[in-house]
């Protein structure tokens, strides 16, 4: 998704800004841009392309003189990349500067009325009309105007704007896309991450739907839609600027791969007191889940996938039906929800638009709402009923990896916790499982050692030529084909699909040909048997097949190509270390082809828009 980033302070806002949108660039973009208000109004610099080119044009950012300023990342939505079509924008009498995050549903309507009154546009944005719909309702009070504005525009925004009548002033209103007031001395700043200010200050407020700011160097004000002011409360961000740094890794991708024993450590460990569960203070009596019809699992992408997971786990052991649904697909199929479902929303930003939408309208149906997100006060984690936070720190690259453990080990939590209350599972499984889930940190640490590392690269590399992959797997292992199957794919743009390996012989069998690569995952020791039967089948036909297995399943390497194990541990654990070493392979092999593996193509950190 784009990136905003505002400053206003006693220093030139433009170097501050520039150095604010390299670190929004994890969240994909194709231009950018800046405009300070200064002395003698409003001045402009953007540009098709990296940040680097506008460092380039603006000179590190010395051509924009002023003390107050917005700058932009856009991902092209409404028009073609190009300068004209990059933010901000201007309106026509050069008053207002705007930037702006998500989707103006109806900006044909809004500019149709405006060039009927002699407005003229010069980009094919949606966004562009807020620009000029702020200087068509200017009635000489900024805010009134921003008011009026939000009572004209439908959908989804972010906007940071600035107006050359007051130099002093940085305005910024949000309604269902992240937007954080950033709190420094004599300075102050807008973001659409707080990463982005993150280098200046600790302390973050975030604007509610509908609320504007109005920002001095030594001020924030907060109004809500009716004008009157009210107050906010500040937090703090407990994690450094060096954690959303490489610190020394090629890749943000691959520090974060590394990141995954501490980020599960903080995520599971201090959640278990000897043999108790504790939610955050979240409470799940035996009466409700004894009542429970049923839970719903709602995410997008890796999100979805984890839940798939936790589908199995929870329905393994707590003996209640779950439904894994993807976001974009619940909020239009009607869902049958109600107080006897309980509703499970997973978002790594916790600012997902579908995932959002998904949790208002199982909310509005009357279902209990709870939260599996990583970022503190993100909207999912304000609107639901409950939320568990995964504590996986900053995640930059685009392809997820600790955020997706994170959620899994989270999804093990609550299905334990589950578990126990209901009296499903005996006390010697729980503890078993309980122990092998505390040990999970060292586990994926053993299997970030240097030997099972150089190995996931030496294959990566035998296979960087492939144009398609196939993952195959039965159970928990089909569960985790589906996230390396995308994690290939996002990174490495190489066609990667995930087929439960017991349809094999119902029509996807004939894709296999000589040469064609299958990744069939082998760590579920129940179905080892049947595993084998298909990699065979794989075989047979010329197919070339690279297994993942268990060590207590690696006898699968006499039917296979290549095999990479992973350390030994509960069946029930394994989706986790699968994923840290199809993490590891995919990124190998989008390394060994040359791809941009931090900001894969077209696809960006955080999606707000629909």
């Amino acid at each position: 998704m784009c990136g905003i980033i505002g400053y206003i302070g006693r220093g030139q806002a433009a170097p501050v800004m520039l150095d604010g949108l390299k670190r929004l660039e994890y969240r994909g973009y194709d231009s950018s841009g800046m405009a300070v208000v200064g002395e003698s109004g409003i001045s402009v610099c953007k540009t098709e392309g990296k940040i680097s080119r506008l460092d380039e044009k603006t000179d590190g950012g010395k051509t924009l003189v002023g003390f107050c300023g917005i700058g932009h990342t856009r991902w092209a939505t409404h028009g073609a990349p190009s300068d004209i079509n990059s933010h901000p924008h201007l309106s026509c009498d050069g008053r207002f500067a705007v930037v702006h995050n998500g989707i103006i549903e109806n900006h044909a309507e809004l500019r149709a009325m405006l060039e009927t009154h002699g407005y003229a546009f010069k980009s094919e944005t949606d966004s562009e009309v807020a620009a000029q719909l702020l200087q068509y309702l200017f009635d000489g009070d900024v805010k009134s105007t921003i008011r009026a504005l939000i009572e004209r525009i439908k959908g989804s925004y972010a906007f940071g704007i600035i107006f050359s009548g007051a130099p002093d002033r940085l305005y910024a209103v949000r309604k269902d896309n992240p937007l954080v007031i950033g709190l420094g001395n004599g300075e102050n700043y807008i973001a659409s991450d707080v990463a982005a200010a993150l280098a200046h200050t600790h302390e973050f407020v975030i604007l509610g739907d509908g609320e504007i700011a109005e920002i001095t160097a030594d001020e924030t004000h907060y109004y809500s839609t009716d004008g009157k002011q009210i107050d906010k409360e500040p937090y703090t961000v407990d994690w450094d600027i060096t954690r959303a740094e490489k610190g020394g890794y090629p890749h943000f991708m691959l520090k974060e791969i590394y990141d995954q024993p501490k980020a599960l450590t903080d995520t599971v460990r201090p959640r278990i007191h000897e043999d108790e569960i504790d939610l955050d203070g979240i409470t799940f009596s035996r009466e409700y889940l004894d009542g429970l019809s049923g839970v719903d699992i709602v995410g997008c992408g890796s999100a979805y996938h984890a839940g798939i997971v936790g589908k199995q786990f929870i329905e393994k052991h707590c003996r209640i039906r779950v439904d894994c649904t993807l976001a974009s697909e619940y909020i239009y199929k009607n869902p049958i929800t109600g107080k006897d479902r309980l509703t499970v929303i997973i978002s790594q930003s916790g600012e997902t638009a579908d995932s959002l939408a998904a949790l208002r309208l199982a909310k509005k149906l009357g279902s209990r709402t709870l939260a599996v997100v990583n970022v503190v006060q993100s909207a999912i984690a304000r609107e639901a009923d409950d939320v568990l936070y995964t504590r996986a720190g900053p995640e930059i690259a685009v392809a997820t990896t600790k955020g997706y453990t994170t959620q899994v080990a989270a999804l093990y939590l609550i299905g334990l916790k589950f578990a126990i209350t209901r009296g499903t599972i005996t006390k010697k499984r729980y503890s078993a499982l309980l122990s092998a889930l505390s040990d999970l940190p060292d586990k994926v640490e053993e299997q970030l050692k240097e030997t099972p590392v150089a190995n996931a690269h030496t294959y990566a590399e035998a296979f960087s030529n492939q144009h398609c992959v196939f993952f195959i797997g039965r159970g928990a292992d089909y569960a985790a084909s589906l996230e390396g199957a995308l994690k290939l794919k996002e990174i490495s743009y190489v066609h990667a699909e995930a087929y439960a390996a017991g349809e094999l012989k119902h029509g996807t069998i004939s894709l296999v040909e000589k040469g064609t690569l299958t990744i069939a995952i082998a760590t579920q020791s129940e179905l080892y048997d049947k595993t084998e039967s298909n990699v065979r089948s794989v075989s047979s036909r010329g197919g070339t097949v690279l297994a993942i297995a268990s060590r207590e399943n690696s006898k699968v390497r006499a039917f296979a190509d290549g095999l990479l194990t992973i350390p030994d541990c509960d069946d029930d654990m394994s989706p986790v270390l699968t994923a840290v070493v199809l993490q590891l392979f995919a990124y190998y092999v989008a390394f060994k082809r040359g791809c941009d593996i931090d900001k894969p193509r077209n696809l960006a950190k955080s999606v707000t828009v629909e």
